[in-house]
């Protein structure tokens, strides 16, 4: 199993940790770094900096918002940064919700999911392999553009620039069981937002179809430290904001998923008391078990122990959001 650093987006601005976490993650063997947007920072600025001041490490995206940007912009940043990485880059996308899509970039989060999702990847490979000019004609994405308001004067074009890698890893942030099961047969891997491994049956189904070499990237807070109690709270906190802020009460794929692996009841409430504005209260009901159970939190002895459920599973990459450096040291050295 291999180790990555996630960083997550930015609150209220740059944190000047990012580059030096980076830089250890890398001289202690880290495979990956990656980074993330919600509505604020984006996903590929970031990296970048990272990428001019690190050599080896693999710059991944967890994720890029596909609302943010159309396919084709997508698929130039990324070739744009593989160059200039070195080859460097791992393209994680996600569909987000409809808060998001709608709320923050003004577009209609499409009625099928699924369909979106499938065209975009299907733009991204078609301007990386370059071999033909780009030619989709779907529901959500046409390329060149067809519609009653267009000039009709589009041309099928391909990338100016000879992309550097064709089979750039394109990785997908999916959390409902048709959206992992078709994430195993249009992208090279997968991004779990919460992954346990005690409670495999919640994804089995949706992986039957995994080819050989797929990957899986679960991101889960590490923290070495002597109180798990404490040491939970953060993970805690991040729940309650996924689970009840983001998204709405009759729409909230967060809180579905959280339901599916078993807390149901406990998922309700912290939607309820988050919308309600009472945040304190909604961390707080966050149970300790499922803050637990997806995270490697408390002494050494402890996160060794947890962390061999975690190799003996599916998981390919364990993508670590450790806030200090004794955190990035501990895993590595446990993770041999």
């Amino acid at each position: 199993m291999r180790l990555g650093l996630t960083l997550g987006y930015w609150g209220r601005g740059p944190s000047p940790d990012q580059v030096p976490l980076a830089q250890e993650a890398e001289r202690l063997g880290y495979h990956s770094v990656w980074t993330a947007e919600s509505w604020g920072s984006d996903v590929f600025t970031p990296l970048t900096w990272i990428a001019a001041r690190t050599s080896t490490i693999r710059l991944g995206t967890a994720v890029a918002q596909m609302a943010a940007r159309s396919p084709t912009t997508t698929a130039m940043h990324a070739l744009t940064l593989d160059h200039l990485s070195g080859g460097r880059v791992m393209l994680g996308l996600g569909l987000s919700g409809p808060q998001v899509v709608e709320g923050w970039y003004g577009r209609p989060f499409p009625k099928s999911p699924l369909t979106a999702t499938r065209e975009y990847v299907d733009v991204v490979r078609q301007v990386l392999r370059r071999q033909a000019p780009v030619e989709v004609d779907g529901r959500f994405h046409s390329h060149p553009y067809r519609g009653e308001d267009g000039t009709g004067l589009g041309k099928a074009l391909k990338p100016i620039t000879h992309p550097l890698r064709a089979d750039l890893p394109i990785l997908l942030g999916a959390e409902g069981p048709k959206n992992i099961a078709q994430t195993t047969r249009i992208a090279d891997g997968w991004l779990p937002l919460y992954w346990s491994p005690n409670r495999p049956e919640v994804y089995e189904a949706s992986l039957t179809e995994a080819p050989e070499g797929f990957l899986v990237a679960p991101m889960a807070q590490v923290r070495v430290c002597d109180d798990v109690a404490e040491g939970l709270l953060p993970v805690k906190t991040m729940l309650g904001f996924y689970i009840g802020g983001m998204g709405h009460a009759a729409r909230n794929f967060h809180a579905d998923l959280m339901a599916r692996m078993g807390y149901e009841e406990q998922a309700r409430r912290i939607q309820r008391l988050f919308l309600e504005g009472r945040r304190e209260e909604a961390v707080l009901a966050v149970p300790d078990a499922f803050a637990d159970e997806i995270s490697l939190v408390g002494p050494r002895e402890r996160i060794a122990e947890r962390l061999e459920s975690w190799r003996k599973g599916p998981v390919t990459d364990l993508l670590a959001l450790a806030p200090d450096r004794e955190s990035l040291r501990v895993l590595a050295e446990l993770n041999v």
